[in-house]
């Protein structure tokens, strides 16, 4: 379980995290939903070790994260997609799934990911000698997924994965996070499409100006009048 407890995190004299605590049970899907601003990147890169917390805690499975370095949290089984994709353009599908194993040595095992990740993004298979920067951004994102589940991580962050994509593309995104999920993955996914994310999580935070707001359910939050006005484009009747 990852356990962060009365979280801040400041750019210079400015918090962005004014105090945050939120749990993720292994195996649940955790949603953080919010405007821009909010503060959900910063909590993501705070936990990946990308941004330095002024105090608080950051526990995975009982041991503390603040203060490791960002690959030491990934070897204890975190990784972050981040917002934006970021695959490598120049290289190819195949070499930026590779680059996802970079910190293994069981070259059978690689393999065998690279085979399970083709099965649910086959896609990738198709264009795997493509160049990244040459994807849709649809598959650019699935190209972020897979190389990062090609290490094995037992939490997978997400942030904003369905930004800039089109309707059919963003559900078909979502069915395949769920899909990480049902095979054992847990999954902490900030996103700015509320209802989308609301029905896949099992758990959601409202974050605003780096406070939560509000906690529950997702399905409670689907359900709840004020958070259908400000995130669900629903007025009140």
């Amino acid at each position: 379980m990852l356990k962060i407890r009365d979280l801040v995190v400041a750019y210079g004299g400015i918090e962005a995290l004014k105090g945050i605590s939120i749990d993720v049970p292994d195996g649940q899907i955790v949603t953080l939903i919010g405007a821009n601003g909010a503060g959900k990147s910063t909590l993501l890169r705070a936990i990946i070790g990308l941004v330095k917390a002024r105090s608080g805690s950051v526990e995975y499975n009982g041991e503390p994260l603040v203060g490791l370095n960002s690959q030491r949290i990934v070897t204890k089984g975190i990784t972050l997609v981040p917002e934006g994709r970021r695959v490598f353009p120049n290289l190819t599908v195949l070499e930026n799934l590779r680059i996802g194993a970079y910190l293994r040595k069981d070259e059978d095992g690689i393999q065998e990911d690279i085979r399970k990740i083709y099965d649910i993004f086959p896609r990738l298979e198709e264009r795997h000698w493509q160049m990244a920067g040459t994807l849709s951004g649809g598959e650019q994102q699935m190209l972020a997924l897979g190389r990062a589940l090609m290490s094995r991580p037992k939490l997978m962050m997400m942030d904003e994965p369905s930004l800039g994509l089109a309707p059919l593309v963003i559900k078909e995104i979502f069915n395949i996070i769920r899909r990480i999920n049902e095979s054992g993955t847990t999954v902490l996914l900030v996103e700015q499409n509320a209802n989308m994310a609301l029905k896949v999580a099992h758990h959601a935070y409202v974050l605003e100006t780096g406070r939560i707001k509000m906690e529950g359910s997702g399905k409670e939050l689907l359900e709840n009048e004020e958070i259908k006005e400000a995130y669900l484009g629903k007025k009140k009747k």
